[in-house]
């Protein structure tokens, strides 16, 4: 799927087609292209008109599902305007390569080892590719930057309402960071060296820090989507418990497809700044327990189950956001509430169980992996 090489690259950065150029073309790059982030922000670029590249780690498995319905061949040239090149965060001389001959006008930064619990098992690696990862690509920038001239690039750097931890709510751009696991302590470091090459050397970078964004989309082992997938098993019969860890942990929910087009305001402004982007409520697992599981006429309390092993070292109580900048500057402000959000992610989550049931029916697939 994605290509070795892209020769078809004029000097200013604009895309050619069989010969043909279109110099009104603006050119993205979008790291985390996979992701539900990345997917959500590639539709909407691709709606403006963008031509977008994205960064994929080599895998033995095709991890693209995400965006697969957006994908065309890039030998159909004409209609190809999402292209993917294999690079890694790891992999400084990837980075430079492919930013050289993309020659993007915006660079959005969001790849990253981004589970939160996950961190405190591999902590090495996260730092690697969410801080160090974050650095390589800025210095990329920066050297592409000083040896062409193209000094009208824009970056952003995807942070984290983790990176508050412990801070009280609300949070805002004037709140103090305490992380509190290696995800957020390494999301705090990208968040000072972008600033930092801000600063240091002109370039036009934002820090969105962005709280908790969620999709039917989202990875299955985010304790959202982990619910909304349970919901959807146990009403049909796939399932009849959920393990779950804090319940009382309270988080500020918004939808991934609202929270990409603050990504993209950000980098239309004038100057650079640093942005918090959020619903500004606050809810707990109980409460999207509650929403998920009484929308099918289920009562969570029947098949819900405490294990400590998803209880983290250190816990993060509440991350409530203060978005007033945001909306204020941006124009921004979410579209999906809270009980929209859950509801969807429960209606997509039935569809798909509902298609489980079939193959489960038809012997090609068991049943008896969830208790």
């Amino acid at each position: 799927m994605a290509t070795d090489n892209d020769s078809s690259r004029t000097g200013s950065g604009s895309p050619t087609v069989n010969g043909d150029t279109t110099p009104d073309r603006k050119i993205a790059l979008v790291t985390g292209i996979t992701g539900q982030d990345g997917s959500y922000l590639t539709e909407f670029l691709l709606n403006k008109g963008y031509e977008v590249h994205g960064l994929i780690r080599r895998s033995s498995n095709f991890n693209t599902q995400r965006i697969n319905h957006i994908y065309i061949d890039p030998h159909n040239a004409h209609k190809a305007l999402m292209k993917l090149h294999y690079a890694d965060l790891t992999d400084a001389s990837s980075l430079r390569r492919w930013i050289d001959t993309i020659r993007p006008d915006e660079v959005y930064n969001l790849a990253a080892q981004s589970h939160v619990a996950v961190s405190f098992e591999i902590p090495d690696y996260t730092a690697d590719v969410v801080a160090t990862g974050a650095l390589r690509l800025l210095e990329a920038v920066r050297s592409h930057i000083a040896a062409t001239g193209r000094s009208h690039i824009k970056y952003y750097q995807a942070g984290s309402s983790e990176m508050f931890g412990s801070t009280p709510p609300p949070q805002s751009e004037d709140s103090s960071f305490h992380p509190r696991s290696p995800y957020a302590a390494s999301k705090c470091a990208a968040h000072w060296y972008t600033v930092n090459y801000r600063e240091a050397y002109g370039i036009f970078a934002c820090n969105g820090i962005l709280f908790n964004h969620e999709s039917p989309r989202r990875g299955e082992n985010f304790v959202t989507r982990k619910i909304t997938r349970a919901v959807g098993k146990i009403k049909i019969g796939l399932q009849s418990k959920l393990f779950l860890g804090n319940l009382q942990a309270s988080r500020d929910w918004g939808f991934a497809g609202d929270y990409v087009e603050a990504m993209w305001m950000m980098l239309q402004q004038e100057k650079p700044d640093d942005y918090v982007v959020a619903t500004e409520e606050s809810h707990t697992v109980e409460e999207f327990l509650e929403v998920a599981f009484g929308y099918v006429g289920l009562n969570w309390k029947d098949h819900v189950v405490i294990d400590k092993r998803y209880f983290r070292p250190t816990e993060v109580d509440n991350l409530k956001g203060d978005s007033i900048k945001a909306r204020k500057v941006l124009g921004w402000k979410p579209r999906v509430g809270f009980e929209q959000l859950v509801k969807m992610m429960v209606d997509e989550d039935i569809e798909l169980a509902k298609r489980e049931k079939v193959l489960v029916d038809a012997g090609y697939m068991d049943a008896q992996q969830q208790p």
